[in-house]
């Protein structure tokens, strides 16, 4: 059964006035200013929420004076997803934080959102990358032993503090409670956790415009089983 909101954004009402927007509007996001080249990333957006207790309301749902047209990472922005919006954590000399959620969050851009140079950051994605030269997140099975075995050595250096890097960060997803907390624990790190739901996950998977986006099937399954082992 679908909830209210879904059958709103299926339904004629809202299509009609939505494409009655964009074309008294056109493509221009009304936050930065930007033009949305492509229509899939034109997203009419509700000033007032929408709820399932007000979905049924016309005065908000289908407002025009309580919509506005938004670009991709506008949207993202106002609702704080895939590590918009997220406030870095104080600076701390020689820190490590492990930032963890699913894939598809967003967990890569809050990490280069706030590093600074002389910071080390360890990412299986890139790891792959670095070793194969391949596309990104094109990561071969069966050289996962070494790529671990590479991101091990790494983490190891942080516990001790081996060089002069700066801050460090750890990128994963880590859904067992059990095992990131124990990392965390091992490396005086902080967790930080990018929250997003499964749904925004997979409509981000949609719009990748990279490897990941052509193999959807497998990083949809890579989200699917995340979601199914978390533990808070």
């Amino acid at each position: 059964m679908w909830s209210s909101l879904k059958q709103f954004y299926k339904s004629k009402e809202w299509i009609v006035f939505r494409k009655m927007i964009i074309l008294d509007r056109g493509p221009t996001c009304q936050k930065c200013g930007k033009k949305i080249v492509e229509s899939k990333h034109i997203t009419v957006h509700h000033i007032i929420e929408l709820t399932e207790e007000n979905v049924n309301d016309t005065s908000i749902s289908l407002n025009p004076d309580n919509v506005i047209i938004v670009c991709f990472d506008c949207h993202n922005k106002i609702h704080e997803r895939f590590g918009y919006g997220y406030k870095a954590p104080k600076k701390i000399e020689r820190g490590v934080s492990i930032v963890y959620g699913p894939p598809c969050a967003g967990k890569t851009k809050y990490v280069m959102d706030n590093i600074t140079r002389g910071d080390i950051v360890v990412d299986m994605d890139r790891l792959y990358q670095a070793v194969t030269l391949l596309p990104l997140y094109d990561k071969p099975n069966n050289l996962k032993q070494n790529v671990t075995a590479v991101r091990n050595q790494i983490i190891d250096n942080i516990k001790t503090r081996y060089g002069r890097f700066n801050s460090a960060w750890i990128i994963g997803g880590y859904p067992d409670k059990y095992k990131r907390e124990q990392l965390a624990h091992d490396l005086g790190a902080e967790l930080i956790f990018i929250q997003v739901d499964k749904e925004d996950c997979l409509y981000r998977l949609k719009y990748t415009n990279d490897y990941r986006q052509y193999h959807y099937e497998e990083w949809k399954g890579y989200i699917d089983k995340w979601f199914t082992r978390y533990t808070t």
